[in-house]
């Protein structure tokens, strides 16, 4: 009987799916003063190999950076500069948060409000493309729960 167990266990054991590559979490904060960018956040979560994040779009932005705030300008301030890839680790998380890297979203459709939702593509190195809808919150709400 205990080796019939064990043998299922190693068997269902052996149907286990390797872990995706996914995002989760994926919000946007609108600008405090109209015309001015929004910002986009989420979380990578690593698949079984390295990948390599090159672009963020939104649907209803003309233009989309990805940037990282940093400590090290004048006297200790945070400095932001614009970055072309992000390296996401087989098996880890990479966050996109507020203090820490970011999408940029300029000239935002201003039909949209907060409260609503947008679309938000994600695009490796590979070439595949992650699509998923977007929270929007206003300039001085806090973030979504996630």
């Amino acid at each position: 009987m205990f080796a019939t167990f064990v043998l299922a266990a190693a068997a269902l054991g052996g149907c286990a799916q390797e872990k995706q590559l996914s995002v989760s979490n994926v919000w946007v904060r609108l600008a405090a003063v109209p015309g001015r960018p929004a910002a986009a956040y989420f979380t990578i979560h690593g698949g079984p190999a390295n990948a390599t994040l090159i672009n963020v779009s939104a649907d209803v932005a003309v233009r989309t950076e990805m940037h990282e705030m940093k400590t090290g300008g004048p006297n200790g301030a945070m400095t932001m500069d614009a970055v072309q890839q992000v390296s996401v680790p087989a098996l880890k998380t990479v966050a996109f948060a507020p203090g820490g890297k970011h999408v940029m979203l300029f000239d935002m459709d201003p039909s949209v409000k907060p409260g609503g939702q947008i679309a938000i593509t994600l695009t490796f190195s590979d070439g595949l493309r992650i699509q998923q809808q977007a929270d929007v919150v206003g300039a001085g709400d806090p973030a979504p729960k996630g």
